[in-house]
């Protein structure tokens, strides 16, 4: 059984990722975790689905079995689980979500005591105690040995110090409008506290979560509404969180969309000017536009590529010793300041820039051109091994042929085909796209 994805466990919650598999796999976690234990503390949090009620019940059970004492903190941002798993001295932390997707799903992050996510070794660890019903069995607690659990609530104080203090302390958002999306998140209260007390006048857009409103038509992955507000408001910038904050995109005072590669590029071409950056360069995906690498170059850096994901550039980045990082999709690293992907603090970043250059996000955030790119994203029945596709190898060697470049990969946590294809004309790659969908369906699909 697979357990694990690209980004821990996920699934449909009530489904695959019912409360029996919750608890059996904090379980498997939690013996895991006690090979290396010093504190025998695990932190829990989550962020604001319905579902995540039903799934920190069952792994605050798994791990209080198996004598593990939880600390719960509740709806905080998956970087603050990073962040004070370390800071409190836990074993390990836990984060109930699944990020950018709808509520019907949810998922499972799991991060060592320095608030890392965890290694495919470990995962694969992990799954293999998951199997072992005789290890689950005998790791069971019994009398005083059993584990405790206690709630905490204001922990949040300590993630706000430290997102305050990524802030470079010369610098006030006194005068700055900004409107701010949270996705009904895990991000609504802690967004918009930061914002404000750095000085900035903030406009929240979805921050009343119900339990079934997260990411719907807001955040990260839908901005319409973000962009209406900042032309309505007159705001300087819109930041879009997604539904775990580990995600930002930037609407400018334009109300349009900052591409993901140019927001990477502006960061790190400005973070080299201040003398911050560190390694000679920067770490991107496969996904990001060839546009980004020939801005790099200009800067005189260099443009490290990892597979999708932000753990693939998280890995990339310490084996280079490099402190800045991201994804086109909006999950930017700050590595000095971040354990992982934290879409509060990249914004902070953004608007440190804003101040330091003196011009407006259209101006600043847009360093480079884009080579025209496409990007579709098809749902499919079954994730055929893309090696043994008939006629695959030959449709990619005729895209080669044409100057396209060309990315077909599954998604790690939906049943989708991500197909990405760049090159000189758009045109073009409407036409070699359709082609190319028409393949994969047929393929996939039929």
């Amino acid at each position: 059984m697979k357990l694990f994805g690209t980004d821990g466990v996920r699934g449909e919650a009530g489904t695959f990722l019912n409360a029996s598999l919750a608890m059996r796999v904090a379980m498997a976690a939690g013996i895991y975790f006690k090979k290396h234990s010093k504190t025998n503390k695990i932190l829990v949090g989550k962020d604001t689905r319905r579902s995540g009620y039903m799934i920190e019940n069952a792994i605050v059970s798994g791990l209080t079995a198996i004598g593990y004492d939880v600390i719960e903190i509740g709806p905080m941002p998956t970087p603050a689980i990073a962040y004070i798993t370390e800071s409190m001295r836990c074993d390990a932390g836990i984060m109930i979500s699944a990020s950018h997707n709808s509520f019907e799903d949810n998922g499972i992050k799991f991060f060592d005591s320095y608030g890392d996510k965890l290694s495919c070794e470990a995962e694969e660890e992990i799954e293999k105690i998951y199997l072992d019903e005789d290890l689950i069995t005998e790791a069971q607690a019994r009398g005083k040995s059993i584990g405790k659990a206690k709630r905490i609530d204001d922990v949040i104080g300590r993630y706000i110090v430290a997102l305050k203090n990524s802030f470079p302390r010369e610098l006030s958002l006194s005068g700055m409008r900004i409107v701010l999306d949270t996705a009904n998140g895990a991000g609504y209260k802690v967004g918009p506290t930061v914002l404000e007390e750095l000085g900035a006048d903030v406009v929240v857009i979805h921050n009343s979560p119900n339990g079934y409103n997260i990411n719907e038509d807001c955040g990260a992955l839908h901005t319409k509404d973000l962009c209406e507000h900042v032309l309505m408001f007159r705001a300087d910038l819109g930041i879009a969180l997604d539904g775990d904050a580990d995600r930002l995109v930037v609407v400018d005072e334009k109300g349009e969309i900052v591409d993901g590669d140019q927001l990477i590029g502006a960061l790190g071409a400005h973070i080299n000017e201040r003398g911050l950056l560190k390694g000679g360069g920067v770490v991107a995906t496969v996904m990001s536009n060839q546009g980004l690498d020939d801005y790099m170059n200009e800067c005189g850096l260099e443009l490290f590529r990892s597979d999708v994901g932000d753990k693939n550039v998280l890995e990339i980045m310490k084996r280079n010793g490099i402190n800045f990082g991201g994804e086109q999709s909006g999950h930017v690293i700050m590595h000095d300041y971040a354990k992982t992907g934290d879409g509060l603090v990249s914004a902070l970043q953004v608007l440190a820039l804003l101040l330091h250059k003196k011009e407006k996000a259209s101006e600043a955030l847009r360093p480079f051109k884009l080579y025209p790119q496409k990007l579709v994203n098809i749902n499919i029945k079954n994730k055929k091994p893309l090696d043994k596709i008939d006629g695959l190898n030959l449709v990619l060697k005729d895209l080669e042929d044409k100057n396209i470049r060309h990315l077909v990969r599954y998604s790690g946590t939906e049943n989708k085909l991500r197909l990405l294809l760049e090159g000189q004309s758009s045109k073009e790659l409407d036409e070699e796209m359709d082609k190319l969908i028409e393949f994969f369906k047929k393929e996939l699909n039929g």
